[in-house]
Order: structure tokens, then C-alpha cells, then sequence
């Protein structure tokens, strides 16, 4: 961070600072962050993506990528010492961003800074806006400044936002592909892909409909978002997002529409920042609860679950979950705590359930071990200790996030998966108790079937080799 500040990205990293303030730890404790950037240029079309930094980082970051479904080319602008000290890597990033940006394939390039290129002041600022009509958006999103790669999304939705913005208060802008005849209301947050339809169907009766999703998946979708008649920040940590939809004079509206009581307080909310008639709004109530109620009513939940993960959306699941019947003592997420969440907090700590943001691994595992609870869903390591003590458990990003939320579908969706997961709980404890002492302490790894045995006198041996070692340190230092 200070090196950062040293090479002249003081405004940058201040930005950084002010959206994404830091938890207990200086580095992320998930994925590297800027795999959430990249993801958002990868997902869009006619976009092309260019990272800069190291190596090893480039190629951690493709190959999760392409895990992860990517079928897009990603470029990368190499540099070593020597060009990175004389500012040689500049000019090979302006010298690719020139070759690629070709109006026939692309209509926008994106680049990101990695740590090292960020630490040493590259700046991509000075890249020019656009090379024959392709926009040219450079960001940085290094690991000391970007807290979870789910925030890193928000760096470049936000930055697109902005250029599309600005085109659209400069003058006349390519139509989008696909026009609501009814004022919309823009999505904010990568939400599963069934999820916006089921929302649509909500807002129909108030004579609303959905808007292109932020992130979107094309440039043209920029401009219909941002021509909504209100935001909804479903997932509430997309800071810079939320900021282009305010400049752009949109009310944003926090929460999202789960269970019947989420559902009709986001309802009523979502009406009144639009200005729809009262009687609308009870019409939408009245049309969309009773169904919810009865998918709650068919698929009850009898559990003690703990909830963690990085996606933003850890505490609509939560309160999902108790609608449902479940008991939820703990909600740790790895986003901060911003004002669009407070109506979900307020929610659950009505109702017992504390809400830990900007959880850390440390702080998820101790209140998994504290509740011991029938259903843990959380983060990779987190799901691999719970098994290790025989707690059922599953991976939210893969299982949770992968399922409707919104609406009906969301009820009867979530209440399958948590009643699978928790009738396993006895076999957890036979693997247990059947594999207890192998695998730990001193039975880890292989070739060993007794605890290994220390050489007599190896102790004494290392100890007097070390102070012989400190003596002639200290000798020479005289």
C-alpha cells in the first residue's frame, strides 16, 4: 500500500480505501481479488480483457477462470525488473491495448493492475479513453487494496458504469438490444440466473419490470440499467455501482425480495422509491405472498445452520432460512458493513442471529465450534474443518449461490438442500469415529506406522550448534 502511495497511486488506493475498508487481516483470505474483476470483463461480450502483473498471478487467475466456464481469450503483458523500473511496461501495455482494439471484434478493452504493477505505480490513467470507437478502461485491483473478489466486481462494474454515463449525459447512445416498454428497476449483484425472471414476475402487477443486471453482459446493457426508475442493491456491497446510479439521479433501494416478510418489505420499498400507487403495491403483496408462504409452509426447515461466505448474499440466505424454520445463531460475511444491509441486519439481530461482517476464517470457525450446529454452510476450509469434526456442512459459493433465492422458487429451492445435507449427519459421525487418530499429529502423511522416534541427543546437539553459530555472528560483527 505504501509503495503504492510512493509510486503516485495515492488517489487510487484513497478510493480503494473509502469503498472497501479492510477487516482484521492487510490480505484477502479467499481467492485473489481481481478474479472478480476479471470474471465481469470475461462474462461481457465484445469485451476483451488484458492483465498486467506477475506471471504466477496471471496464470493462477486464467486457469480459475477458465474453471470456472470462461471460453474467452485472456491477454497478458509480460515485464520483468528492468522494464518495470524504467517504465518500459507502460509503453507494452499501451502497445497491446493498440493492438487489440479493433473496432470489428471488440467495443471495449478492459486492463487490470495486479499488486506489483499497482505497487509500482503504473498508470494506467494515462492509457487513452478510446482507439477507433473501442472504449479503453483501466482499473486497478491489487490484493492490499481489494478485501474479496466479490468486491472486485464492484471495481469494474462501477467503472463501466461511469464511461457509459458520461457517453449518455454527452449525447445520443446505441439503443440496447433489449427495450422494457414498462420503467424497470436495475438489479445490482451477480444473481442466479433464474432469479431475475422470478423478481420480474414480482414487480409485474406494480407495472414494473427488470432491467439488464449489473454486471452486465454487454455495453449496450450499461445504458438501460442505468435508465431505471430505481436501483435495487440485492447484493448491498457494490459501492462504486450504487455511486453511478445515484449520479445518475436513481433512488437505490437495499434488501432483496426472500421469504414473505422480506418479500413484502422489499415490495413496499421497491413501490415507494418508484412512486407506484398504494393500491399496486398490495396488489403485487397479495399476488406474490400467499405462494411464497405455502413453499415455506411445504418445505420447513428444522435445523441449527451457521451461515458464512464472501458473496454478498449470506444474509438474505440467513433470514430465508429462518422464515423457513431454521435457527441461525451466527451469519459471518467477508463483505463490509454498508447502509443497503442494514435492513437485513436489523432483521436478524431482532431475531438472535449475529451478523459478523468482514468475518475472517478465524472468526467463522470458532462460531461453528462454539454453536456446533446441525448444517454449516461456508468457505472451502471452513466446510473441510466442520467435516473433520463430523458437523455436516456445505461450500455456499457451489451450492447455495448455484440455487434460486427470490421468491417461491427460492423457498422450496434452499429447504431441499439443507434437509439432504442434515439426514447425513449420522454417517459423518461413523467416518468419524471409524478414522479417529489416522491422518493427525504424528500419523499425518506417509511411510510411518509408529510416532517417529527422536535421535538420542539430537536436541542437545542442535542447541549447541546454534549458540556456535550466534558466537561467530555475533564475532564478526564486531
Amino acid at each position: 500500500m505504501e509503495a503504492a502511495r510512493a509510486a503516485g497511486k495515492s488517489e487510487s488506493m484513497d478510493r480503494l480505501m473509502t469503498d472497501y475498508p479492510r477487516g482484521p487481516h492487510d490480505q484477502p483470505q479467499s481467492m485473489c481479488p481481481a478474479f472478480g474483476a476479471l470474471r465481469v470483463g470475461l462474462r461481457m461480450r465484445r469485451t476483451a480483457t488484458i492483465l498486467s502483473g506477475s506471471a504466477c498471478c496471471v496464470y493462477g487467475l486464467t486457469f480459475t477462470s477458465h474453471f470456472y466456464g470462461a471460453r474467452r481469450t485472456v491477454g497478458y503483458v509480460p515485464f520483468n525488473s528492468e522494464t518495470l523500473v524504467k517504465g518500459q511496461l507502460f509503453e507494452d501495455i499501451r502497445e497491446a491495448v493498440y493492438q487489440t482494439a479493433k473496432p470489428a471484434d471488440y467495443d471495449t478493452v478492459v486492463v487490470i493492475n495486479l499488486c506489483v504493477p499497482t505497487a509500482s505505480g503504473v498508470p494506467l490513467d494515462r492509457l487513452p479513453k478510446q482507439i477507433d470507437g473501442v472504449r479503453v478502461i483501466g482499473i486497478d485491483v491489487p490484493g492490499f487494496g481489494v478485501p474479496t473478489h466479490a468486491e472486485a466486481k464492484d471495481v469494474l462494474a462501477g467503472a463501466m458504469l461511469r464511461y457509459a454515463r458520461t457517453e449518455a449525459e454527452q449525447g445520443p447512445v446505441a439503443r440496447p438490444s433489449k427495450m422494457q416498454s414498462m420503467p424497470t428497476v436495475s438489479l445490482i449483484g451477480e444473481l442466479f440466473p433464474a432469479d431475475p425472471p422470478s423478481i420480474g414476475a414480482l414487480l409485474a402487477p406494480m407495472g414494473l419490470a427488470v432491467a439488464p443486471q449489473t454486471p452486465c453482459r454487454e455495453w449496450r446493457d450499461l445504458y438501460a440499467a442505468l435508465d431505471c426508475r430505481v436501483a435495487a442493491a440485492v447484493h448491498p456491497f457494490y459501492t462504486a455501482a450504487i455511486r453511478e446510479f445515484r449520479a445518475a439521479g436513481r433512488p437505490v433501494v437495499g434488501s432483496g425480495p426472500v421469504g414473505v416478510e422480506g418479500t413484502a418489505a422489499w415490495l413496499d420499498a421497491i413501490g415507494a422509491a418508484a412512486n407506484v400507487a398504494r393500491a399496486d403495491i398490495d396488489a403485487a403483496k397479495a399476488r406474490a405472498l400467499p405462494a411464497i408462504e405455502a413453499a415455506l409452509a411445504a418445505n420447513p426447515i428444522h435445523a441449527r445452520i451457521t451461515v458464512s461466505g464472501y458473496e454478498g448474499s449470506e444474509l438474505l440466505v440467513a433470514r430465508l432460512l429462518i422464515e423457513a424454520g431454521a435457527e441461525v445463531p451466527y451469519v459471518g460475511t467477508a463483505c463490509p458493513r454498508t447502509e443497503w444491509a442494514e435492513a437485513d441486519r436489523e432483521w436478524l439481530a431482532a431475531r438472535g442471529t449475529h451478523v459478523q461482517f468482514r468475518a475472517s476464517l478465524e472468526q467463522d470457525m470458532a462460531a461453528m465450534m462454539d454453536v456446533r450446529p446441525d448444517l454449516a454452510a461456508g468457505t472451502t476450509p471452513l466446510v473441510q474443518k466442520a467435516k473433520e469434526l463430523g458437523i455436516p456442512a456445505l461450500y455456499f459459493t457451489n451450492m447455495v449461490s448455484a440455487r434460486p433465492l427470490f421468491g417461491a422458487a427460492g423457498a422450496a429451492s434452499l429447504a431441499g438442500i439443507i434437509a439432504a445435507q442434515t439426514r447425513g449427519a449420522p454417517r459423518f459421525t461413523q467416518m468419524v469415529n471409524f478414522f479417529e487418530g489416522v491422518g493427525v499429529k504424528d500419523t499425518a502423511g506417509y511411510g510411518w506406522t509408529d510416532k517417529p522416534q527422536e535421535p538420542a541427543g539430537a536436541r542437545e546437539r542442535y542447541k549447541r550448534q546454534r549458540e556456535a553459530k550466534a558466537r561467530a555472528t555475533e564475532a564478526v560483527g564486531h
